[in-house]
């Protein structure tokens, strides 16, 4: 009975047949079959497809669970089918395509899927700051993105201390210096001590040249005429540039950039380093680069003969901007050269032009709309007379925080009989009755913004100017707290009805000082 009983059993244990399987579960076949299809769209023909499961490993499959892998008879592991990626079945392009839509924020999640899409978001990545100058150098930066178009590589050049803990930062320069600094000199030059060799700067060039031909923006510091000339022969494309610590030799191979439109040179950084660009450089730049549309000199000198060059050889010259510049006198009359120039910007600018000349030599700038002053010092009255007497034509007038603007000097911008827009901040010297005696005089004046002048008042506001207020398109009345307070409260009659409130209830007054007095 037993024997019978156990022969029984060992009968029903027997595996399924093929045909049972065919006819009662076709789950194994449809996976077999996927895999077949995936197979033959993500791998070449020439390789095997993967082996499918006999019916014994899918009873073995189903017993040990869905996250078990099997193993064939060579003893080669079959990975479950189920999992399998299904964004194989997709190509290169048409992924690409997708993941550009994703926002920005899932860059780096979407690189850490697998090693195929950390190679698709290289290539969707157009910009790059550059920290190490030797993932440039290996060709590591070129191999994963191979499409940028705006490389900056100012922070790569400079050579980080291991001891460094002082953050040094300036306007248009950041750094890391050591611990051993004990002071500032007048002489000293802390990032020429920290710069790449030149001739370093120069193979990075050339490299990043070779493997980005279509790159249309550069930042670069330290950089030599061979560098940026063969950068030049094989980045026709190359639209922007901005070079720090440049020099007259360098602009000779700026010069070769024949389609370069936008343009920084920073020659003279105080504390970090020095550069000379003269009316040499400024020439060659000028007989090279002849369709700039954008301009900034930033520590650079030179005099009259280099602005009017770039005056007559850059016409289609739009925006200049000078920043703490070095130039000799006289070099305010080249200005009027620039016959297409519609932007002057001062950045910076300890002195505008001490010695101008007589008037009839300045000329004036018959294209330009706007004047923007910041953080100047505006204390020559020679020199700001000059200024505004070639920019007589200007629709628009920015100064904010600008040193030595009182009523006098103030008085000299009445000579721009056209100005549209007004926009003064931070004048501390200017008062009420040196801004009127100017505004009353500009017959086309429509937006007025006036915002931390502490001498302007509320109360010494005329009622001629009063009536020129009540007309403009815009008025934006700010000189201090106490008006912006005015102006909020103005019409809706809370200050009144406040005040009123507080004052019949005695036990609320000392809320009332200390409400006053965090307000005002």
């Amino acid at each position: 009975m037993s024997f019978f009983t156990e022969k029984t059993l060992n009968k029903k244990k027997r595996p399924p047949r093929w045909s049972h399987l065919w006819l009662k579960n076709t789950k194994p076949l449809k996976h077999a079959l996927f895999a077949m299809q995936l197979q033959s769209v993500s791998s070449p023909p020439t390789q095997t497809p993967p082996p499918t499961l006999t019916p014994q490993q899918h009873q073995q499959q189903q017993q040990a669970g869905p996250n078990t892998k099997l193993k064939d008879k060579t003893g080669t592991l079959i990975s479950n089918l189920p999992d399998i990626d299904r964004t194989l079945l997709l190509g290169d392009d048409l992924l690409l395509k997708i993941l550009s839509k994703l926002p920005d924020s899932q860059r780096n999640p979407n690189s850490l899927v697998c090693k195929r899409w950390l190679n698709l978001q290289g290539r969707l990545v157009r910009s790059l700051k550059v920290l190490d100058w030797e993932f440039l150098e290996s060709g590591r930066l070129l191999s994963r993105f191979p499409n940028l178009t705006h490389v900056d590589l100012l922070n790569g050049c400079v050579v980080r201390p291991h001891d460094c803990c002082v953050w040094l930062s300036h306007r248009v320069f950041q750094m890391e210096i050591n611990s051993g600094v004990s002071g500032f000199l007048p002489d000293w030059r802390v990032c020429e001590e920290n710069l790449l060799p030149v001739e370093v700067v120069d193979r990075g060039l050339r490299v990043l040249a070779s493997g980005c031909p279509n790159l249309r923006k550069l930042v670069v510091v330290g950089a030599s005429e061979l560098g940026l000339l063969s950068f030049a022969e094989d980045c026709l494309t190359l639209q922007e540039l901005e070079l720090h610590k440049c020099n007259d030799d360098a602009l000779r191979g700026i010069a070769a950039c024949m389609n370069l439109q936008i343009l920084k040179l920073v020659g003279n950084v105080d504390g970090f380093y020095g550069s000379l660009v003269s009316d040499i450089g400024l020439t060659i730049l000028a007989q090279g680069c002849k369709r700039l549309v954008k301009l900034e000199l930033s520590g650079c000198e030179g005099s009259f003969d280099g602005i009017k060059a770039i005056g007559q050889c850059c016409q289609m010259l739009e925006e200049l901007t000078i920043c703490d510049h070095r130039m000799d006198c006289g070099w305010l009359a080249g200005l009027s050269y620039c016959e297409n120039l519609k932007t002057l910007r001062f950045l910076s600018c300890k002195r505008i032009d001490p010695s101008p000349g007589p008037d009839e030599y300045l000329g004036c700038c018959p294209a330009l709309e706007r004047l923007h002053l910041r953080k100047c010092q505006l204390r020559d009255k020679k020199s700001l007379e000059a200024l505004f007497k070639v920019c007589e034509a200007v629709r628009e007038i920015v100064v904010q925080d600008c040193w030595g603007l009182d009523n006098d000097m103030f008085s000299m911008a009445s000579i721009c009989r056209k100005v549209n827009l007004l926009s003064l901040e931070g004048c501390s010297l200017l008062t009420t009755e040196g801004l009127e005696s100017v505004l009353l005089t500009w017959n086309e004046l429509q937006h007025f913004r006036i915002e931390s002048c502490k001498n302007i008042k509320d109360g010494e506001v005329s009622p001629a100017l009063s009536t020129f207020f009540s007309v403009l398109k815009e008025l934006r009345w700010r000189p201090d707290t106490r008006s912006l307070l005015a102006s909020s409260l103005m019409g809706t009659g809370m200050g009144k009805k406040g005040g009123k409130f507080f004052k019949k209830n005695p036990r609320l007054d000392h809320y009332t000082q200390m409400i006053h007095t965090a307000t005002f």
